[in-house]
């Protein structure tokens, strides 16, 4: 069996993929799977669910979603029951199955050691295959408390950091122009983030597109500048002066930035 939680929470199983409709069984599965293996605790399931405002019967409540999952599992031919019940909360037993989440992790920390190597290629496949594994927004529309929202806050950045190291290793290969349309894209989402306009005037730099580099610089100032009232940080700002001067030192040209 596979579980999903890169995009909308989706199962699928021998019989085909399946996914819940009813918003709280479908947080709470989305819980245990981001803490798979890992015991939850009751009182930790019902802020999650209910936060500050649960009903008088929460644990009652909390049990009642725990028999739906089940439900479905049966229902969707499931063997083996994968949540296990502890007399202080619930888990969710992996065994064999898959989780895309693990998956993601583990082919970014490969990425990471072939990185240290400077193997860029390697780094470049894993970092594709990782992305390319995201449907959408984490969980999809599920609301939850402090683990859905922390575990949304932190792989956001892992994905962006995975998008920003995949590009350094293509500009470390030489594919410049290759990465530019991703660079565009990547800064309408995240138009306050430095290194990616960075990374784009390196890649327009050594595209030869030095005017266009500079204004790169120029708008990135006046963002910085509007929406959180500072210059640039020293690593665009030496960027620029570089690029300004037309250095062409090797590691502006050639080397990963």
């Amino acid at each position: 069996m596979r579980y999903e939680v890169l995009g909308p929470l989706r199962v699928t199983g021998e019989n085909g993929g399946w996914s819940i409709v009813t918003p709280k069984p479908e947080a709470l599965l989305g819980i245990l799977l981001l803490r798979a293996d890992q015991l939850v605790m009751n009182e930790q399931l019902i802020d999650e669910l209910w936060g500050d405002k649960p009903p008088s019967r929460a644990n009652a409540g909390v049990q009642c979603y725990i028999s739906t999952l089940r439900k479905l599992f049966r229902r969707h031919g499931v063997p083996v029951d994968p949540i296990v019940t502890r007399p202080s909360g619930y888990l969710l037993h992996l065994g064999n199955d898959e989780l895309d989440l693990q998956i993601f992790l583990q082919r970014v920390r490969a990425a990471r050691a072939y990185l240290k190597e400077r193997r860029l290629e390697e780094v470049c496949e894993c970092l594709t295959k990782a992305l390319a594994m995201w449907r959408g927004p984490l969980l999809g529309d599920v609301h939850g408390g402090p683990v859905i929202q922390n575990s949304v806050a932190w792989l956001t950045e892992v994905r962006i950091e995975c998008a920003e190291m995949l590009v350094d290793a293509n500009l470390g290969l030489g594919r410049n122009r290759e990465v530019l349309g991703q660079l565009y894209d990547l800064i309408s989402e995240h138009p306050l983030r430095e290194n990616l306009y960075r990374q784009l005037m390196l890649a327009l730099y050594r595209s030869g597109c030095r005017a266009e580099a500079l204004d790169v610089y120029r708008t990135a100032r006046a963002r910085v500048r509007s929406e959180l009232g500072l210059e640039p940080g020293h690593e665009l700002r030496s960027l620029h002066q570089l690029i300004l001067t037309a250095d062409h030192r090797p590691s502006l040209v050639h080397a990963v930035a």
